[in-house]
């Protein structure tokens, strides 16, 4: 096994910034071959790589993850995108039901420690499945969220799943996202149109005003608006997400070389 590092795919990224959103799924896929698969959380930018993929088009699996607690608005935008794209999304869910945990652990949500806990058990563990089975993930992160999302990379380390996270938008501008969407008339999740900027699960979720953060919605009883779920690593601290370990000739591909075993 070799070893990847965040700093090797420095100069990559940099070259990476001039490439198409497409561009970059199809470089993923064949670079990773049926290892890789794309995450949505059936919110405006995920939805727009969900389009990507079927327009291309690109035959890779989606990986969504039900919470539980979701609203019902985003489950039925998933099964519209199933239907209308031809999208093969496998939907992980935790190992506990809502009512299971609560009566486990208490209300969690209500305080930020708790939050942490709740996020971890019904989004990031359920992800956990996954891991072997993909060497990269395609997501949806965009600089233009803001936030420890401003300068999120293109190509960024997940040493908890020993994968690589692609963000094809990371660039995408909202003016881009927005013709996008209009171009092509991409399905959406209709509670963007109620107000919410972002969607996650009904408990911590509210409409944002006009004025306030994209994230003033979630979890605002908790604040300050720049709370994070935990379930992207360039969400957390670099230090989380260091290295992964992968077979060399996969780090060649990643990093376009060939290594010389030769002395």
């Amino acid at each position: 096994m070799a070893r990847l590092t965040q700093a090797d795919l420095v100069a990559l990224n940099r070259a990476f910034d001039d490439r198409s959103p497409q561009e970059l799924i199809l470089w993923a896929k064949e670079t990773f071959g049926e290892r890789v698969a794309a995450m949505s959380s059936m919110q405006e930018s995920g939805n727009v790589i969900c389009h990507m993929l079927y327009s291309i088009p690109a035959k890779l699996p989606v990986v969504f993850v039900d919470t539980g607690v979701l609203f019902q608005e985003t489950l039925d935008t998933r099964d519209r995108l199933m239907q209308h794209y031809g999208l093969e999304i496998e939907t992980l869910t935790p190992t506990l039901t809502m009512a299971e945990q609560t009566a486990k652990h208490g209300i969690l949500y209500l305080t930020p420690e708790g939050q942490k806990q709740c996020c971890e058990m019904r989004k990031s563990e359920p992800l956990d499945v996954v891991k072997g089975r993909y060497d990269a993930l395609i997501g949806s992160l965009r600089r233009a969220d803001g936030g420890r999302r401003g300068v999120c990379p293109i190509l960024a380390i997940d040493s908890r799943l020993n994968c690589l996270r692609v963000n094809p938008l990371a660039n995408f501008s909202d003016e881009q996202l927005e013709g996008y969407i209009h171009e092509h008339n991409v399905i959406l999740n209709p509670l963007h149109k109620q107000g919410f900027s972002t969607i996650g699960c009904n408990r911590c979720t509210t409409p944002v005003l006009p004025g306030e953060p994209k994230r003033a919605g979630r979890w605002r009883h908790l604040g300050p608006w720049s709370v994070y779920c935990g379930i992207n690593p360039t969400d957390l601290d670099p230090e989380r997400s260091p290295a992964v370990d992968f077979p060399q000739d996969l780090v060649d591909r990643i990093l376009g070389r060939q290594t010389d075993f030769m002395i």
